[in-house]
This record gives structure tokens, C-alpha cells and sequence, in this order.
């Protein structure tokens, strides 16, 4: 197997890789606290630790974020929110407009999402570079760029932005990267698809921005019909049916039950597996001559793959959440229900239902409700100004900064800090490790569950080989097992948790 390289990139002043840094203009602070104007980070640290400066400012502050973006602020943005229920054909027309833009940036929370919008904009002979956590894929010339949310670059001056999945504001660990593309990406036309429940927060947020806000509504392109019988017995399955559960050793239960009466197989889909196999998985459910004509799935296919479904079939309406067992909420319903039926497919009328029929009535209460309005959108303190506390605090471990920032923070109404409990957990680690803080903080944020030992385990190794060579090999962190064919349960869940460990390698 290849070499993993993780590079230390040229540094800018501050010795600091371009993705973290959020201002490429020198800044300076007002007497409003105000981060994002013009001078530089070495200019104001030397302000500010003189004298009474430093006590004037206070870093946990962050009730201005949209300062925090000079670039963006400088024009007035037409930002067009497109919004509407899956299949409304919402995505598509935001995309038709990036495709014809002179220059511009995809933000998905998905890999999958980047991949087949880089895929699209290349097909149609628009050179699209791909960056997302797991690759870096440039095309020569190319003046658009496909990535995942976490990648949004909010340094360069485009035409045209699409963010894609924007409710996905509101999520306790993954919301401020959302907010930063929306507050932060520099372009002439912003587009914004997702749910009509996040049109009043994202207009409140704009207020201070002095951009041109619009909201263009869809409506379901296709029907989509919840009936009234439970699904009731296997033996009731069809071909084009997707029934979704939520664990993955559901999944495998499923799959064999169907299985083994005979008439079907089944096509597998959930979000531990790498997307290259959830895409040939997809591909092969979606073939009309495949004998794969049912898939067993979780709610990661509630974005980022087109599949021709005739019918959703929750096996539960109930998921863990990491927390608690708890009913699921509103979106969640209406997202994966809204997979089935698919405009122009096989299978134009969507229909679902339940395994059993006393999940029935919350199913249909939630697909009648509206979904809650979002009341606040994720923030977590950029680089820049972790980078300057640090420069006042010399002697402060990452873990004491972001505990710092955690306990003092001060935010407006519209926004909540994220939950950096991951965060803090890579921290307790990283800190015992000769790494300079820019690298500590890309550890920090790269996605990987500290609550998988394999995947935490993997982490330490990893960043432990990184401090001491500056490269790292896969074969140091892949056990032999992991480097052969899975043939257990077991050793396919060993090699998903290693794979997440390679999901940050473009952050050096």
C-alpha cells in the first residue's frame, strides 16, 4: 500500500498552512473588539500585550463573527436561498448556475457530494479540482472546486458558491463549518440549498452583513405516498424497496433475513463504509439487470447518492444517538423518507412505510409536521484567534485554550458554541506531543470518533509517527489484518475504524 504523506506545506508569516487561515489581508482591532480588519496578527499582539492593551481585549469575544471575513465583506453578495423538500429539484438549479459561472466552490458535508459535483462540472467540460478530507484531486486550469464543507475556502474571490445541506448550520459538531463557509466564502452569487427551516436564521445573520438576500421555494418534483400497512413480514418485500435501520449489526441482520427466503439480495449502505464502496454499492442496487434489487440501508443515505427507490421501510423509528435511544425528529423522517421516488427514474411515486404497524402514526404525524425552525448556528473560535491568545499565553497547553474559549465564550443569540467535547478528547492527547500549535489544532478537528478505540488508537499513533518523522506510512498504523480481505464481522469493523484515521490527511 502507498505511502499516506503528510506534508508540512510552505507557511505564510506566521508559519501557518493556508487552510487555516482565515484573513490573507493584513487586520486590525477597533474599539469594538472587532476582528478582521487591517493590520496583522504580529502587529496587534504587539499592541495589545503593551501597556492596558491587553486587558481592553478580550479574545472570547465572538459575538462579531462576520468580522472575521474582510474578503466577503467587502462586496454585497446576492445570496439566493433554494429551498424545499428532497427531490424538489432544488440542488440542480443552484448547480446549473455554478456550472455556468466563470468561477466557483461546491460546499457538501459529504465527500460522496464533492465527488459527484467535481464529476458533473468535468463531464460538462468545466474543469473542477477536487478537495475533500480524504483527497486532493486538481485539474490543470481549473477556476472551480468541489469540496466538503470543513475545506471552504474562504481566502479566494469566486463568481459563484454553492453551499449544499445548509440547515446543517444547526448541528452541534459539524455547524461551524457551515457558518464559516456561509459567513465567510467570497463570491459574487451565493447560493444556499437545504431545508425552509433554516431561512429565518440564515436572514437574521445576514442583516449584518449588507448582502442581497432572496428565498426561491421548491415543491416535490415527484409524489411521495405514506401508506397505511406496515410492511409487516419479509415476505412482503420488493424489488426497488430500501428498508433503513440505524446499527450497523441491524443492517447485517436484515440483509441476511431477506436474503434467506430466496427471492432477493441486497445492496448495503451505511456511513462507516469508505464512499467509493457506498457508491458501487448504490450503483449496483441501482442497475435494472442486477440480481441486487433491495437495499438495506441507514440514514446515511439521506444525502449524497442517487438511488431509485420505490419504497422506505423503517425497520424502526427510534435511533441512538450517542446519548440516548430517542424517537427521530422531524427532518430526519422527512429526509429519508423523502429518498423514495425519484423524478424521471423507474420509480416516479415514492411510497413509505413502517416494518410494524405501531410505528406507524409517528410516521405519518412527522411527515405532515413542519420542521422547527432553527434558532441558532454552530461557531467555534477560528485559527487566527486561538493563534493570538496563545501569543499572549506562551505557557497555555490547546486543551487550556479551548477550555478557555469553552467556559468564557460570548456569543449573540443567533449562534451557540459547538460542542467540542471531541475536540478536547484529541487535545488531552496531542498536547503530550512536540507539535507546533497549527498542527495540534488540524489534529483537533480532523474527524475521527474518539468513542471507536480503533479509530482513537490510530489517531495517537498517527500523530505520535507524524511529530517524530514529518511522514507517516499506512503500514505503521495498519495492523496485517486490516491489510487483507475482511473475513469476519469483526475485522470489516476494525478496517472501517482505520479508515476514518485516514479522512484528515489533506490537512497538512
Amino acid at each position: 500500500m502507498a505511502l499516506l504523506l503528510l506534508r508540512n506545506r510552505k507557511a505564510s508569516a506566521l508559519g501557518i498552512p493556508r487552510i487555516l487561515r482565515d484573513n490573507v489581508e493584513p487586520f486590525s482591532l477597533n474599539s469594538e473588539k472587532i476582528i478582521g480588519a487591517f493590520a496583522s496578527v504580529d502587529v496587534i499582539i504587539r499592541s495589545y500585550c503593551s501597556g492596558s492593551g491587553m486587558k481592553k481585549f478580550d479574545f472570547t469575544d465572538l459575538t462579531r463573527p462576520h468580522t472575521w471575513y474582510p474578503l466577503a465583506r467587502k462586496k454585497v453578495r446576492k445570496v439566493i436561498l433554494h429551498v424545499g423538500p428532497t427531490n424538489s429539484g432544488k440542488t440542480h438549479q443552484a448547480l446549473s448556475r455554478l456550472e455556468s459561472s466563470s468561477s466557483g466552490i461546491y460546499c457538501g458535508p459529504l465527500r460522496l457530494l464533492a465527488w459527484e459535483v467535481a464529476k458533473r462540472l468535468n463531464k460538462a467540460n468545466v474543469s473542477c479540482d477536487l478537495i475533500t478530507g480524504q483527497e486532493r484531486e486538481e485539474v490543470d486550469g481549473a477556476k472551480h472546486r468541489a469540496v466538503t464543507v470543513e475545506m471552504a475556502d474562504v481566502v479566494s474571490d469566486y463568481d459563484c458558491a454553492v453551499i449544499d445541506e445548509i440547515q446543517m448550520l444547526g448541528c452541534k459538531t459539524r455547524g461551524f463549518s457551515f457558518t464559516r463557509a456561509l459567513l465567510g466564502i467570497c463570491a459574487n452569487e451565493l447560493h444556499l440549498c437545504g431545508d425552509p427551516a433554516a431561512v429565518p436564521l440564515i436572514q437574521q445573520i445576514l442583516q449584518v452583513t449588507g448582502d442581497d438576500v432572496k428565498v426561491q421555494s421548491y415543491e416535490r418534483l415527484s409524489p411521495l405516498v405514506p401508506l397505511n400497512v406496515p410492511l409487516g413480514s419479509f415476505s412482503n418485500i420488493q424489488t426497488g424497496d430500501c428498508i433503513v435501520t440505524f446499527s450497523r449489526h441491524e443492517i447485517y441482520r436484515l440483509k441476511k433475513a431477506i436474503e434467506s427466503r430466496g427471492k432477493h439480495l441486497c445492496s448495503i449502505v451505511y456511513g462507516s463504509l469508505p464512499p467509493e464502496t457506498r457508491t458501487r454499492q448504490a450503483t449496483r442496487f441501482n442497475d435494472a439487470s442486477s440480481e441486487f434489487d433491495v437495499l438495506v440501508a441507514s440514514d446515511a443515505i439521506g444525502m449524497g447518492l442517487n438511488l431509485n427507490i420505490s419504497r422506505i421501510i423503517f425497520s424502526t423509528m427510534k435511533k441512538f444517538d450517542g446519548v440516548e435511544l430517542r424517537d427521530l425528529t422531524v427532518p430526519e423522517v422527512k429526509q429519508i423518507a423523502g429518498r423514495a421516488g425519484r423524478y424521471g427514474s423507474k420509480f416516479p411515486v415514492g411510497e413509505v412505510t413502517c416494518l410494524d404497524s405501531e410505528d406507524l402514526p409517528l410516521l405519518h404525524k412527522s411527515l405532515l409536521e413542519p420542521s422547527p425552525m432553527l434558532e441558532s448556528a454552530g461557531l467555534f473560535p477560528n485559527f487566527d484567534l486561538i493563534y493570538m491568545y496563545s501569543r499572549l499565553h506562551p505557557d497555555s497547553s490547546l486543551y487550556g485554550i479551548l477550555e478557555h474559549f469553552l467556559e468564557n465564550a460570548k456569543l449573540s443569540e443567533n449562534y451557540f458554541f459547538a460542542n467540542c467535547e471531541e475536540v478536547l478528547k484529541v487535545a488531552t492527547v496531542i498536547d503530550q506531543l512536540p507539535l507546533r500549535l497549527h498542527e495540534k489544532y488540524l489534529f483537533c478537528i480532523s474527524p475521527v470518533d474518539m468513542n471507536d478505540d480503533i479509530s482513537s488508537q490510530g489517531l495517537t499513533q498517527f500523530a505520535t509517527n507524524y511529530s517524530k518523522k514529518g511522514i507517516v506510512q499506512l503500514r505503521e498504523i495498519f495492523t496485517p489484518g486490516t491489510l487483507q480481505v475482511p473475513k469476519t464481522q469483526a475485522a470489516l469493523r476494525e478496517l472501517e475504524s482505520i479508515h476514518k484515521v485516514g479522512l484528515f490527511d489533506f490537512l497538512f
